[in-house]
């Protein structure tokens, strides 16, 4: 019986060893196949001088600046590229959060302990990321509601016969901001030297918007390799307004979880200010006791989570 399993052991081996060889020889002839077909293809074909053509809404972005500069910019949420988008600069805001950071932690030392050390390092990012944040949805936003606008007077303007550069120095001079000055800045950098397709490349970049990257993208194709270029547009301009319309309609829909979200985060706000000023000692005890501390931070910490569910859920139905 013994000697059986042994056999049994080695034939299993050997088949395992058959099957890895055979692999291995049916991936070698895989490759050389397509080696040969890949040579006999650069025979048969005509050598024709092709021309690249970049696809700039589909190519990778820039890699991080990994300078110091860069690398506070990515932490903090920040663009230096753009320093008039927000009303202070970073360096201020980054100043004020960390002085705000440092006093919660003087006022959550009492409750949380060492605990709240974590608060300074996290509140001060945070914080941060919540300001420069909120100043660059607003900003794509509002160059998301200008942008069919801009595009329609580009598309009017190149069917009158105007060249596409000239009508994109129109939107520049005629656009509200914030969309104005961000063509107004493509137009200078065209003006001292930069390329076209380089220049629309770095102003889909700093809005952030895949629809500028389609607009860059179709900037550049019509630079590199001709065509109609107003029918292209135009069609983009329909459909940046019927998404702008869907996502209205979304936030209409969303209304009511949204008010709900903020019944039920007041509430207990509400309630336990309603205690304090009825019973200071009945809601002290949340404060002054060790399990009432453990407790009420446990109730903050589920309180937190659920917003965060309902916003990211309310968030993930909307159309983007």
């Amino acid at each position: 019986m013994h000697r059986l399993q042994w056999i049994l052991l080695v034939l299993s081996c050997l088949s395992l060893a058959g099957l890895g060889l055979s692999g291995f020889l049916v991936s070698r002839a895989q490759t050389y196949r397509q080696k040969r077909d890949a040579r006999l293809a650069m025979v048969v074909t005509p050598h024709v001088r092709v021309q690249k053509t970049e696809i700039s809404a589909f190519t990778r972005s820039k890699p991080r600046d990994q300078s110091v500069i860069g690398m506070a910019a990515w932490l903090f949420g920040f663009d230096v590229t753009a320093p008039d988008r927000y009303p202070l600069s970073w360096w201020m805001v980054v100043g004020i959060t960390f002085a705000l950071a440092v006093g919660a932690h003087q006022l959550l030392a009492e409750f949380a302990g060492v605990l709240s050390w974590l608060v300074i390092p996290g509140g001060w990012v945070m914080m941060s990321r919540m300001f420069f944040g909120w100043f660059d949805r607003r900003q794509r936003e509002m160059l998301l509601e200008q942008f069919p606008d801009a595009l329609a007077m580009i598309v009017r303007s190149v069917r009158v016969g105007i060249p596409v550069q000239e009508s994109i120095r129109t939107v520049a001079r005629e656009a509200p901001h914030p969309t104005g000055p961000e063509f107004n800045r493509f137009v200078n950098e065209v003006a001292v030297g930069v390329s076209m397709e380089d220049a629309m490349s770095e102003l889909a970049r700093r809005s952030g918007l895949p629809e500028y990257r389609f607009f860059a993208t179709a900037i550049s194709l019509q630079t590199q390799t001709g065509g109609t270029l107003s029918e292209t547009l135009e069609n983009l301009a329909d459909v940046i307004r019927k998404r702008a319309a869907l996502k209205a309609k979304g936030h209409a829909l969303t209304s009511e979880a949204k008010a709900t979200a903020a019944i039920l985060a007041a509430l207990p706000v509400v309630l336990g200010l309603l205690l304090w000023f009825l019973s200071p000692e009945y809601i002290g005890m949340l404060f002054t006791d060790p399990t009432g501390r453990n407790l009420f931070w446990a109730a903050v910490c589920s309180l937190l989570t659920g917003l965060g569910v309902i916003r990211t859920i309310i968030r993930r139905s909307l159309p983007t």
